[in-house]
């Protein structure tokens, strides 16, 4: 495939991720309405519904019946125990519902998140805030965009004026709490403006590529809460990395930040919190 080739399928293929994302965020604001069918899975804390499985069958149903060559990762097939690898085809990286607990609660805090990603590489993400029906979007080298206007992260390096994201993670053990709650401490004390959890990582990487906070940083994500959102912050002109190094998808580790100089400090801030890789029986996938 020429690389003109390869760029008008990648276009494609993202066209239709915006359509489908749209069409999962209609079906998010319809079920939000009912009554919710709510279990849990690694932790009482982590939450998952009958509209997380219904939403992720459609998007990937109607993705492998248009790309049947297409491999899929996906929060709810991952946790019904498919393997969560990350391989040179193709590769959709889905979460159906970020923010199931904001969701449970009618929290209006949800979005849907499309990533996609060739040759180990992210190649465009796709992220709608399904109560606000706002749509972020980006492909490499292309640009990112919130509704079709032009995103740019924030320029400021002086972290005692940068706002800074977290979430808490699904642990939640004495030990990891302690290590959290120190983390937190050490960011309030630095000082900085303000510190927030708004419990949807997603929406939380959107608000660094909009400008609207600084950095964010988490122990415990998925590569469905990232893949998508790392596109968007870095056509923003923002930072995704990890706290070693490079972005690794799979490490569930991850800093955002919209200068290098905010996300450097963060690192050295940071106590690290242990957890298994998502691709915990394979190798490393860094990107």
């Amino acid at each position: 495939m020429t690389s003109m080739e390869s760029d008008k399928c990648w276009q494609e293929c993202m066209d239709v991720a915006v359509q489908i994302a749209r069409r999962a965020g209609q079906m998010v604001r319809e079920a939000v309405k009912q009554e919710k069918r709510v279990s849990t899975k690694s932790t009482p804390a982590d939450l998952v519904t009958e509209a997380d499985r219904q939403v992720e069958e459609v998007i990937i149903s109607t993705l492998r019946e248009r790309f049947p060559s297409h491999r899929f990762i996906g929060e709810e097939s991952s946790a019904a125990g498919e393997k969560c690898i990350l391989t040179d085809s193709p590769t959709w990286i889905i979460d159906p519902i970020d923010g199931t607990c904001n969701f449970v609660h009618s929290f209006p805090m949800v979005a849907v998140s499309i990533g996609f990603a060739v040759r180990k590489e992210l190649e465009f993400g796709v992220i709608y805030h399904c109560f606000e029906e706002t749509l972020y979007t980006a492909r490499k080298g292309h640009g990112a965009f919130c509704n079709g206007l032009r995103l740019q992260v924030s320029k400021e390096k002086d972290v005692s004026k940068a706002l800074i994201l977290t979430e808490i993670g699904a642990k939640r053990d004495p030990k990891t709490l302690k290590i959290f709650s120190g983390n937190i401490e050490k960011f309030l004390s630095a000082p900085t403006h303000g510190l927030r959890i708004i419990g949807s990582s997603t929406l939380s990487l959107c608000y660094i590529a909009t400008g609207a906070a600084n950095a964010y940083y988490q122990y415990g994500l998925h590569c469905w809460d990232i893949a998508a959102a790392a596109v968007i912050i870095r056509e923003a002109g923002g930072v995704v990395i990890d706290t070693s190094g490079p972005l690794d998808l799979m490490s569930r580790r991850v800093i955002a930040a919209g200068t290098q100089e905010i996300a450097s400090f963060i690192v050295q801030q940071l106590e690290p919190i242990s957890y298994e890789r998502d691709d915990h029986d394979v190798g490393a996938q860094s990107l």
